[in-house]
């Protein structure tokens, strides 16, 4: 149920953060240059985003916890 309701506030932030960014893109009055680097750094910090994850995960798959009392 728990799992439920965390996904179900991710798609809502992820709805929200899209309507605002399709506002920011379509703006008439945001000069164009200001919007292409926004969406550049929006992808830059997507993709970091994403390697950090990936990294992370595939340590935790690694990591055997030896030498740890249980």
């Amino acid at each position: 149920m728990t799992n439920a309701v965390l996904v179900t506030i991710g798609l809502a932030i992820l709805v929200l953060v899209g309507w605002m960014a399709k506002a920011f893109f379509l703006a008439v009055e945001i000069p164009i240059l200001l919007r292409i680097l926004v969406g550049v750094v929006i992808v830059g910090g997507v993709i970091l985003l994403g390697i950090v994850i990936k990294d992370k995960l595939k340590q935790d798959k690694k990591d055997d916890f030896k030498g740890v009392d249980r």
